[in-house]
């Protein structure tokens, strides 16, 4: 059964082994196998997900299938270049692993997105979608979010061309 719970610090290591799962099972074959594992490596390893789950900068919801972590939607300042609204926050990340696409765990992530973000008193939602990720992209201009603008990601020494989305709260 799916359950959700806010992210501690202890669930760092499980959360890095999920996204890192999640990320390679999703776009892997985009990569040189270096520029994947330098993204890894910065994005979860110690100093990135593990990291950011004990910061209290960041915001994490986690769903679990009994104990196993199978999605998690991260909050925190946004990180984008350029000047933003004092009252924004970025969705740094919403994984889902690919077992459990269809299951409602997605849109109950981000149904916690919105209202977390609200609750903070935030006016804004900033993240990024890689422009070739259509399913991403319609689910979240589903719930609203509207791009404004494009952003050079960065997987190791590969560039790839995302989209910078907003929602107004």
């Amino acid at each position: 059964m799916i359950a959700y719970r806010d992210a501690t610090a202890a669930d760092g290591a499980a959360l890095a082994t999920m996204a890192a799962a999640s990320f390679t099972a999703t776009f892997g074959t985009l990569y040189q196998p270096h520029d994947l594992a330098t993204f890894l490596g910065e994005a979860f390893g110690p100093a990135g997900l593990p990291a950011h789950a004990a910061d209290p900068r960041y915001t994490i919801r986690v769903a679990t299938d009994g104990a196993a972590i199978i999605g998690f939607a991260k909050l925190g300042p946004v990180v984008f270049p350029g000047e933003w609204h004092p009252q924004a926050i970025e969705l740094h990340q919403l994984y889902v692993l690919d077992g459990w696409h269809g299951a409602g765990v997605g849109p109950a992530l981000m149904d916690w997105t919105i209202d977390a973000a609200r609750t903070m008193g935030k006016a804004e939602i900033i993240l990024s979608v890689y422009v070739d990720n259509h399913r991403a992209r319609r689910f979240y201009e589903r719930r609203g979010f509207a791009e404004i603008g494009r952003y050079t990601f960065m997987v190791g020494d590969k560039e790839d061309d995302d989209r910078i989305m907003r929602l107004a709260l």
